[in-house]
């Protein structure tokens, strides 16, 4: 296989379904999402074969664990597919929607109308069902689509994409409008980057190292986040039992996800009597602490943090700990340390809540909550393309909006510039 022809062929084909699904109307869309959701459904055991193909080589390669969570489908993760095509079929279009239509002193009406954006590249890493919420938000947002997953998930991306294929077919709309890359070839991603002909925006999600390349090697715009290092602050006045829940679960849900904690913060007041608690329930499940000089002396189990562990994200079950003597100096910290991500408070203080909410610059900010929260499907968008903590274009979980731009319109009847 010639790689760049192949690659161009794809990028000729999205162009031209790109097109076709600009003017496709929403029942259209929906009527395709809908059919790809009960493709799933009655493909359930060819779609865990695959995966357990892809979960055995993965294995063989020595993945490591946040990968193998990654990559893994289960039953529950496939009627989250579902539930997800389900769910944007069920939400607003937003194609189409005209706004701020305003009269001028000229007699002409101007306002802002949503377009898609155009063909979308989308290069990611293990998780197959970035497949299904990538073909979705894209088709239901009027975009053509060019996926490109990673080589460790190969088969269960070709037994979606056949469900994908199969409900584009049924509703009457282009294959081209979804293509999944079917070869492994890093070159294949290569191309993808310079194709400025063909694709209007990349969207890589993936680790650091691969965001971090899409984003240097880029000739076309890209929507990104290259770190998930996401803070709880438990405020003198917090809630003990709240913070307790708040922290743990923040930590020890997921590990290998963007919006998992990875540094605890905790005022002087709440640390003696909330610290040794916390840090006995972490051991308990397995969490490495790593904590600052105050943190330690509360428990001395703690190994001593490094400057570097206040800008890592782990991944894994590895905390960092630090004790703070102010408000002003959490959101000191997570501003200097953090990646602009997610970051939560933990406080009855409703002013010192609207203080962390105004001056924390990061995509999500939060009050007694869990940092898991971040995520398209929790925020009502049905699913997400990815989270950004960009500031231009979209920021935070990127869902239909996100993935449409804005042009301006203009109504008169006869008006001409004097």
């Amino acid at each position: 296989m010639n790689i760049a022809d192949y690659m161009q062929k794809l990028g000729r084909q999205a162009r031209q379904a790109s097109r076709q699904m600009a003017a496709t109307t929403t029942a259209t869309k929906n009527a395709a999402l809908l059919a790809m959701a009960k493709r799933l459904d009655a493909r359930r055991q060819s779609l865990l074969e695959a995966n357990a193909q892809d979960m055995r080589a993965g294995a063989a390669k020595q993945l490591d664990s946040a990968l193998m969570d990654r990559l893994e489908l289960t039953p529950a993760r496939i009627d989250a597919m579902i539930e997800g095509l389900e769910q944007v079929a069920g939400l607003p279009d937003p194609v189409g929607a005209m706004t701020e239509m305003n009269y001028r002193p000229s007699g002409i009406q101007v306002g802002k109308m949503r377009v898609p954006l155009g063909v979308i590249g989308i290069i990611y890493e293990s998780r197959p069902n970035v497949t299904v919420e990538a073909a979705s938000l894209c088709l239901k947002s009027g975009n053509a689509a060019i996926l490109r997953g990673g080589s460790e998930a190969i088969q269960s991306n070709q037994a979606i994409a056949e469900c994908i294929m199969e409900g584009l077919e049924e509703a009457g709309l282009p294959a081209a409008a979804v293509q999944v890359v079917e070869t492994t070839d890093r070159e294949a991603v290569g191309q993808l980057l310079g194709m400025t002909e063909y694709v209007d925006v990349l969207v890589p999600r993936g680790g650091k190292s691969l965001i971090q390349r899409i984003s240097e090697d880029a000739r076309i715009p890209v929507i990104k986040h290259l770190d998930g290092v996401c803070h709880v602050y438990i405020d003198q006045q917090a809630d003990p039992e709240k913070a307790r829940a708040i922290a743990i679960n923040a930590k020890t849900h997921r590990y290998g996800t963007c919006n998992t904690m990875e540094t605890l913060l905790i005022h002087e007041g709440q640390a003696a009597s909330l610290l040794p608690l916390l840090a006995e329930a972490y051991t308990e499940k397995g969490v490495e602490l790593r904590g600052c000089s105050r943190s330690r002396l509360l428990v001395p189990s703690m190994q001593a943090a490094i400057d570097s562990d206040w800008s890592s994200e782990y991944l894994a079950p590895v905390l960092a700990v630090k004790i703070v003597d102010s408000l002003d100096a959490a959101i000191e910290h997570i501003n200097q340390y953090g990646s602009h991500h997610t970051d939560a408070i933990v406080t009855e203080n409703f002013t010192l809540a609207r203080r962390f909410l105004n001056e924390v610059d990061s995509s999500s900010v939060m009050v007694n909550a869990s940092t898991r929260f971040a995520d398209g499907f929790e925020y009502g968008l049905g699913a997400e393309i990815g989270i950004s903590t960009d500031k231009i274009h979209a920021r935070g979980p990127v869902g239909l909006e996100g993935l449409t731009s804005q042009k301006y319109v203009v109504l008169g009847d006869g008006h001409i510039r004097e």
